[in-house]
């Protein structure tokens, strides 16, 4: 039985934190020339593609958005099922090159990210990876961190974090639970 701990962001700090994020970009990367957003199927996709439009309103440039499905590169799928084939992927984008900014709703346990770097790297070498979350919730098992994050948030493993969104969902929030 879970139960909630708390309201962590409503539509609006969502909002205002993709916005954030957005502008972050564009400053790192002074300007958006040779970048490419990348979202991590099922939550970072739609993610991503708000990002391309607060930088289109922003600065007035179409960024190509492209998304990864990363459960065939998943380290842990041989505990779920027998390890499937990888013949093709497709991101939708070409990354050749390109300044790569990989886009999911939360950072965990870097494993998602880093299956989704494997598939990136397979399809071509961009000219660098960045990586964009919503939440970080700490409890990282890989050496990998964000470079953009809407909001740190602390967590004990015990803790679940629910992000809905309306492309999805239906919905629009960030809660944490108590397992």
């Amino acid at each position: 039985m879970t139960k909630l701990k708390a309201n962590l962001l409503d539509e609006k700090a969502i909002k205002r934190s993709l916005i954030r994020i957005s502008h972050e970009i564009i400053e790192k990367n002074k300007g958006v020339n040779d970048v490419v957003l990348i979202g991590i199927k099922r939550r970072g996709y739609p993610l991503a593609k708000r990002i391309a439009e607060n930088i289109e309103q922003i600065e007035g440039v179409k960024v190509p958005v492209g998304y990864v499905d990363i459960s065939l590169y998943r380290d842990d799928i041989s505990e779920i099922q027998d390890l499937p084939e990888v013949n093709s992927v497709d991101l939708g984008v070409e990354v050749k090159g390109k300044k790569v900014i990989l886009v999911d709703d939360v950072l965990y346990t870097c494993r998602t990210v880093r299956a989704a770097i494997d598939a990136i790297i397979d399809v071509g070498r961009p000219l660098g990876i960045q990586l964009a979350v919503l939440i970080d919730r700490g409890h990282k098992e890989l050496p990998i961190r964000a470079d953009y994050v809407g909001k740190n948030i602390p967590t004990s493993k015990s803790e679940i974090i629910a992000v809905e969104i309306e492309e999805i969902d239906g919905n629009e929030w960030v809660k944490i639970y108590e397992a």
